[in-house]
């Protein structure tokens, strides 16, 4: 299924996390429009989207750093990015 490509399993699912994710904001806006745009720590007001974006842009880095630090595996860095994900989106 795969084949014409590089993929692996996990670039695979963590593709379909980021498409899966994308689907239930549009579903959360679509069932309740306008969102609830909050000043979070940051002192920026935003909305759920942008605090997906935050959320995938950094983990994206935290898991670079931990790849380049500590190389494989990448459990600590995916336990911190997930714990970025809950501040993001309970924070920010």
């Amino acid at each position: 299924m795969m084949s014409w490509m590089a993929w692996t399993w996990p670039t695979a699912l963590f593709f379909i996390a980021i498409f899966s994710a994308m689907g239930v904001l549009t579903l959360l806006e679509l069932r309740y429009p306008g969102g609830q745009e909050r000043k979070g720590v940051f002192g920026l007001v935003t909305t759920r989207g942008d605090r997906l974006f935050m959320t995938i842009l950094g983990s994206i880095y935290i898991l670079l750093a931990g790849l380049g630090l500590f190389g494989m595996p990448l459990w600590w860095p995916l336990a911190v990015a997930f714990a970025w994900a809950v501040f993001c989106f309970w924070k920010v």
